[in-house]
């Protein structure tokens, strides 16, 4: 499986094409527009998702409610694109000579040899990620008819971090993790902890400053033996790390808890087997967070991301005009003050679009009957 997204931040619309998914699939327009609702929420976001109502029309792959095997397309139209159309069509956007640290344009600017950022900011733009959320949804709606669900929640913003909700051995109890984020604006799990992320997010506003910050995604009742330990592009680690930290202003990723195990012997850190009764062997630990050699190992999958702040802030920052060549100050364009919480989401949709894919390729088939009798003969790895 694979997808494909299209469109312009200020353009008529989004579209992403999702090839591979399997026949007999049931999409519903509404779950995937319920994805979409949560991307846009969260305390800190800006102007802009108080313009769109993101939601998905569907063109191509679907019949009669079920996939056909063939590419699913969908178009999410940028409500927003209505205030450009005229300046779009005559080819009249406002240039943007003056690169904004941190954001794609300088490189963008020099790939493509251009003294504009305009046609890189349009498309390097984090709107984007509402098609990503899109495929996230249907691989969602896959996972699930193999009991497996995804789910997130943000651990910190600025300098406020929330009481880790792992304890120490790596477990935590996951849906309760999610239903009590899905209740916080900014979609921490710790009502304290959010209400000073609340305060910190207002503090940078009126300061003209933006905020960045860290989540974690996991998922819950993925099967060992997902992805490889031959091959360097097959493991599901890095194919895990390379979908997280291809959203825009996600800088850093660690699966379980790599960075605290980075510290300690070996002895303290690996997950070991006990017996229980029956003479199955379980795990009591899980700082692997599901993952050992390239493989899932039957734990839950467990990765974390950091965001850094929003490159776009009310306080101008130093740049140059590369049209003059002089020192120039960077020009305030509508953003964010912090988004971590959408991206959180961004992330679910990603980590759950990573599994399917592995899942999709251990098991094999066209259709979704195919792919659970596969399953079936597989048997139990869970």
């Amino acid at each position: 499986m694979r997808f494909l997204t299209g469109g312009e931040s200020h353009g008529p619309c989004l579209t992403v094409i999702l090839d591979g998914v399997p026949a007999g699939l049931e999409i519903a327009c509404k779950s995937i527009d319920h994805e979409l609702a949560r991307r846009q929420a969260g305390h800190g976001r800006g102007e802009r998702m108080r313009i769109e109502r993101d939601s998905v029309e569907l063109l191509g792959g679907v019949l009669a409610g079920q996939t056909t095997g063939a590419p699913v397309v969908f178009r999410i139209a940028n409500l927003d694109g209505g205030n450009w159309k005229a300046r779009w069509e005559a080819g009249d956007l406002p240039p943007v000579p003056v690169p904004r640290p941190g954001h794609a344009d300088w490189a963008g600017m020099r790939k493509l040899g251009l003294d504009d950022a305009r046609p890189i900011l349009e498309r390097a733009s984090a709107r984007e990620t509402a098609a990503r959320v899109a495929a996230g949804a249907v691989a969602k709606l896959l996972l699930r008819r193999f009991d497996i669900e995804v789910g997130s929640h943000v651990e910190s913003i600025g300098d406020v971090e929330a009481p880790s909700a792992m304890a120490e051995d790596g477990r935590a109890d996951w849906p309760s993790v999610w239903s009590r984020a899905e209740e916080s604006p900014v979609r921490c799990a710790d009502a304290i902890a959010g209400d000073r992320m609340m305060r910190a997010i207002d503090a940078a506003s009126e300061a003209g400053e933006s905020l960045g910050g860290t989540f974690c995604v996991a998922a819950v009742g993925v099967p060992a033996g997902l992805g490889s330990f031959a091959q360097w592009d097959l493991r599901l680690d890095a194919e895990l790390a390379r979908a997280l930290v291809s959203i825009p202003a996600i800088k850093g990723v660690e699966v379980g808890r790599a960075f605290a195990n980075a510290r300690r012997v070996g002895t303290a850190v690996h997950d070991g087997w006990s017996l229980v009764e029956g003479g199955d062997a379980v795990r009591a630990t899980n700082r692997a967070g599901g993952v050992e050699g390239g493989m899932s190992n039957g734990e839950p999958i467990v990765v974390r991301a950091a965001m850094k702040p929003i490159p776009t802030t009310v306080s101008p920052q130093v740049s140059v005009d590369v049209r003059t060549g002089r020192a120039a100050r960077t020009a305030y364009e509508r953003s964010d003050v912090c988004a971590v919480p959408a991206a959180a989401v961004v992330g679910e949709a990603m980590v759950a679009w990573t599994i399917a894919v592995a899942l999709r390729d251990k098991l094999g088939g066209d259709g979704l009957d195919e792919m659970m009798a596969h399953h079936r003969s597989w048997g139990d790895h869970g």
